[in-house]
């Protein structure tokens, strides 16, 4: 079906009898005058000898196999019949089937045939190539893989498919609009076919995603070296508008027929490549291997599982504590655990993300915060519970709400409760953020800014978001007794922050000579296993209940 919007257009408009057909002769578009001029005779899925009676069905079903099969050119002239009179049909091949232009005339001179054949090359050229970038398109990509997988040769010269995607396309689009998008996708075809070599042919597949299909060339080096250079050729800076913008490339590759003797099976094998590919970090490249199959499908029974486990109570919470130095217990940050009763114990850093894409975090979130709030009731008063909330969960549009009945129905202080967000968190929706916040602030929850130093750490964001507490990642802290680069990061980060009035607590706290450098800085609050590990809900009580200086004889303790 014709589905290009210059040839849609094309045939909106123009006063020629034009008609398409897939490879079993029946009608997928035709121009609007046609359609106008035969009625219902052009309905979608009739065959073209029922639309043209003036000649046999085997006369036209020959013209049209030879003009589907060689992309020639054939015409046939029509017979009168009542209602319906003499003239010609140029029967062409498309991509996708074949065309056919009719005319009124019996013989054409030779400026008209020269004009016709120029209509026929555009309309084969605006069927087969993307309108926005000049690559093929689509249905050229499904028909050429379809030919080089039916070829043989030697095992040397397998056929190639490189399955490209843009890394952050979507915030360019969302953030500085379709035009910047339209043109960086323009930038980024160019980009592509400079890291072409002969032989290969690149396509624009759908969206910000590109495909390369190699053929005859020994693999897999010549789809590795064209896969680095696509990467290479998309480290530099696309400028649009005077507006240097960073897009990166992610690619995927299969063989031919070792990966897949069918177009689909090869495509889903160059796409589990290209997951990978953004899976180890983006901006690189990963050929096809089973182990990624079989990783894939470990994924895939992990979602399966993640939906039931908050029914099955397999998610659970651990504490550890937060220490005010020397060593008094001010509270204890959440942590979610999920002991899958298969695999046993995941890391959240791999079931959160499955989480969040999936659109399970607002209700595993809400169990959360409920959980660790009821847990704190247990504890003496003067205890806060931190609970992290992930950027899904805070972007749901209903946090506010959530959060006011879940103090509400456990009957906590809100201002026994600390919420801690990350940066990524800020990067998008930021007066939606500072109202979510603002409204947060109004109810009494305490906010930490998380992880910060490790992401975009911008310092608008502490003049213009209420944070209670910053959080200096652990990637400063664990070599900070020999790095004075990292202590002077860190010396500074606490005395900003105390400029703002905001605290700071340290995470990663392993050593009894962070936590003395810390302290003798003027660190607000310590966290990390030396201090105290992760722990379950039944021992929280009984640490919290320990005296400093049973504290701080615990931690002499660990330290020999």
């Amino acid at each position: 079906m014709v589905r290009d919007a210059r040839l849609a257009s094309f045939l909106a408009n123009t006063t020629d009898l034009f008609s398409f057909y897939d490879h079993d002769f029946r009608l997928t578009d035709c121009s609007a005058t046609l359609k106008s001029i035969r009625g219902n005779a052009m309905t979608t899925g009739a065959l073209a000898w029922e639309i043209y009676p003036n000649f046999g069905e085997n006369e036209l079903r020959a013209a049209m196999q030879l003009a589907a099969r060689d992309g020639s050119s054939t015409r046939i002239k029509l017979k009168a019949l009542s209602g319906q009179p003499a003239g010609t049909i140029l029967c062409f091949g498309m991509a996708d089937g074949v065309g056919i232009i009719e005319s009124a005339e019996t013989g054409l001179d030779g400026r008209a045939a020269s004009e016709e054949a120029d209509r026929v090359k555009l309309l084969q050229h605006q069927a087969t190539y993307d309108a926005l970038t000049g690559l093929q398109n689509r249905r050229r990509f499904s028909e050429r893989l379809d030919e080089i997988l039916a070829e043989s040769g030697d095992s040397r010269d397998r056929s190639a498919l490189l399955q490209i995607d843009l890394d952050d396309f979507k915030s360019v689009n969302d953030t500085l609009g379709h035009g910047t998008g339209d043109t960086l996708l323009q930038l980024a075809a160019n980009r592509i076919r400079g890291a072409l070599q002969d032989g290969d042919a690149a396509y624009r597949y759908a969206g910000d995603e590109f495909a390369v299909i190699q053929a005859g060339k020994q693999q897999p080096m010549a789809a590795e070296r064209l896969a680095q250079a696509i990467v290479d050729a998309f480290k530099a800076p696309f400028v649009i508008n005077d507006i240097p913008l960073f897009v990166g490339a992610s690619v995927g590759i299969a063989f031919g027929p070792q990966h897949g003797v069918e177009s689909e099976e090869l495509m889903k094998a160059a796409d589990i490549a290209l997951y990978a590919a953004k899976r180890d970090g983006r901006g690189c490249a990963r050929t096809f291997n089973r182990s990624m199959m079989l990783l894939l499908e470990q994924r895939e029974n992990l979602r399966r599982s993640l939906r039931m486990a908050l029914e099955r109570q397999e998610l659970y919470l651990e504490y550890q504590p937060l220490i005010r130095p020397p060593s008094t217990v001010i509270g204890f940050e959440a942590l979610l655990r999920w002991h899958h009763p298969e695999v046993g114990l995941i890391p959240p850093n791999v079931f959160i993300p499955i989480a969040e894409a999936d659109g399970l975090m607002d209700d595993i979130g809400r169990w959360v915060l409920e959980e660790a709030c009821r847990q704190a009731m247990t504890w003496p008063p003067s205890l806060n519970v931190a609970v992290n909330l992930s950027p899904a969960q805070f972007l749901s549009g209903s946090l506010t709400d959530t959060v006011a009945q879940i103090i509400d129905k456990v009957g906590i202080r809100a201002d026994r409760v600390e919420l801690e967000i990350t940066e990524t968190v800020l990067l998008e929706q930021t007066v939606d953020n500072l109202d979510t916040l603002n409204t947060l602030n109004v109810l009494g929850i305490r906010i930490s800014l998380d992880d910060f130093g490790t992401h975009y750490s911008s310092l608008s964001y502490l003049k213009n978001f209420p944070f209670d507490t910053l959080k200096i990642d652990q990637y400063f802290i664990k070599d900070l007794v020999a790095d004075r680069k990292s202590q002077a990061i860190v010396r500074s980060v606490m005395s900003l922050a105390h400029g703002l009035g905001i605290s700071v607590t340290a995470e990663g706290v392993e050593t009894a000579g962070q936590a003395r450098w810390l302290i003798d800085e003027g660190c607000d609050c310590l966290q990390g296993n030396f201090l105290g590990r992760p722990m379950g809900a039944d021992a929280t009580g009984e640490f919290a209940d320990r005296s400093p200086a049973e504290l701080k004889a615990t931690q002499e303790q660990d330290r020999t």
